[in-house]
């Protein structure tokens, strides 16, 4: 007689937690701007939630906002995810994540990818205990290694132009530490910056004999309007290097890099963490560590260089 309430007991725990299982994730994804890198990115992350069981239309459902470039927006964006209180936002770029931390209340918990300098963001007071709410992976560029690839494709480069953002803070991490490397690898730099995607083409046009190459840094704005870089540099036989592999393909010269799909499925198994009940906060951030030499022989060819066997021998990939 007293087996029927134990077996009913167990039964009912197992549906329980069939349920519980079944319960629908509702997934925030703010994103700075679309372009390759961060769509990368945000696909890599989506692509690892679903190999951990957490699929689209099924378990998960996204609410995926674009800022279309403006932090403006960005910020309307994030209030209107307080309002919602998804169980997880991920933060794609660095104004974006200054946004969602400033809005989203600590039981909220945020990942953000694609984020140079968490700290000068001030999205965290310490990379491998993050606290509070808050955690991801940083996207901050090898700029030595990327410094020495320019010098030794170009040993004769003089004057290396950079073009940003100054609105946006990893970039102007990125520009201050170029500004302590580059004359140890004998470049003069010569800066230029864009604050929207409309005077990307300007401020590229005042780079056009004054230098020798110009890099482009991991930032959302330029990257954005990428190809107005590239006809500046394709008119003036000027090199184009960039902070991100994903420019390559579009018609840079090279990069040494990282995948950002690589980055976004790092960044999805830390969501899934704290979906399956880890906190933010105990998480460090991570870093991408594998880096990848990627050459378009089509862009060399515009400008009228030839890549040397030795860069193309170490190369990961090539495009014509």
């Amino acid at each position: 007689m007293m087996r029927r309430p134990i077996l009913s007991a167990v039964l009912c725990s197992m549906l329980m937690a069939g349920v519980a299982q079944a319960e629908t994730v509702n997934l925030g994804i703010t994103q700075i701007v679309e372009h390759p890198a961060l769509d990368a990115s945000r696909q890599g992350a989506l692509d690892e939630l679903a190999e951990r069981g957490y699929v689209e239309g099924e378990n998960l459902e996204i609410d995926f906002q674009n800022a279309q470039g403006n932090p403006t927006i960005a910020a309307q964006i994030a209030r209107k995810f307080a309002g919602d209180r998804p169980d997880l936002v991920l933060a794609i770029s660095t104004p974006s994540a200054q946004a969602a931390a400033s809005a989203l209340q600590d039981d909220i918990p945020i990942v953000f990818t694609a984020v140079t300098d968490p700290l000068l963001a001030k999205l965290v007071n310490d990379m491998d205990a993050p606290g509070g709410h808050i955690t991801g992976v940083v996207d901050a560029p090898p700029l030595q290694a990327q410094l020495q690839l320019i010098r030794d494709m170009f040993p004769e480069a003089e004057r290396l132009g950079i073009l940003y953002n100054p609105g946006e803070a990893n970039s102007v991490s990125q520009a201050e530490k170029l500004q302590a490397m580059a004359p140890e690898l004998g470049f003069e730099l010569v800066e230029v910056t864009a604050s929207r995607t409309s005077e990307v083409m300007g401020a590229a046009r005042s780079l056009a004999g004054r230098v020798d190459a110009i890099y482009v840094p991991v930032d959302n704005t330029v990257v954005s309007a990428l190809e107005s870089v590239l006809k500046v540099s394709y008119d003036a036989d000027i090199p184009v290097f960039t902070g991100d592999n994903s420019s390559v393909e579009r018609g840079a010269l090279a990069s040494l890099g990282f995948s950002y799909y690589d980055m976004g499925r790092q960044t999805g198994a830390m969501m899934a963490r704290i979906l399956g009940g880890e906190k933010a906060g105990d998480l460090p951030v991570g870093t991408v560590e594998k880096l990848e030499l990627i050459l378009n022989r089509g862009a060399a060819d515009q400008i009228g260089y030839g890549i040397p066997a030795e860069f193309e021998e170490q190369a990961v990939e090539i495009f014509d």
